[in-house]
């Protein structure tokens, strides 16, 4: 799987920290591209790394993404106006991997300044090993989402 990183200011410790720790406990199963922010740009705003995940995911550079600011919330909120991006705020394992079993979820938002590097490293993995379910009740309802997301945006 293709996973991109992404982060502002304000993540890009836990950015930098996470994308180490995963590389060694995932070695070649995975793919990590490294989108950027490296801390040093106090302008580097988190709507600008949820895009150029985003765009990743929407032209297909990427499979899934992490992203990573302050609280998780900025960036998950600019993430989700993009089409097909399904980004959630998680700082526990539970949330990580059903998140992505039964609502499809193909981002994972990090507040770096919520979450240890550790904790993150446990909801990253959890969020890599799960897979979308395909229960009837789970499309029935990534159905619905994604016809909310169909009309809101003009059917673009």
């Amino acid at each position: 799987m293709r996973v991109a990183f992404a982060a502002d200011h304000a993540g890009a410790a836990l950015k930098a920290e996470l994308l180490a720790k995963l590389r060694a406990a995932v070695g070649n199963d995975h793919e990590l591209i490294d989108l950027g922010g490296d801390g040093s740009d106090p302008s580097d705003d988190y709507p600008d790394f949820s895009l150029a995940l985003g765009l990743a995911l929407q032209e297909g550079a990427a499979d899934r993404g992490i992203l990573i600011c302050g609280s998780g919330v900025g960036a998950s909120i600019a993430a989700n106006k993009m089409r097909g991006v399904r980004a959630g705020l998680c700082h526990d394992t539970y949330s990580a991997h059903q998140g992505v079993e039964h609502d499809d979820m193909n981002v994972l938002t990090l507040g770096a300044r919520v979450i240890g590097v550790e904790p993150a490293l446990e909801c990253s993995l959890a969020f890599l090993g799960a897979v979308f379910s395909g229960a009837p009740r789970h499309k029935r309802r990534l159905g619905k989402v994604l016809a909310i997301e169909a009309a809101s945006m003009g059917g673009r």
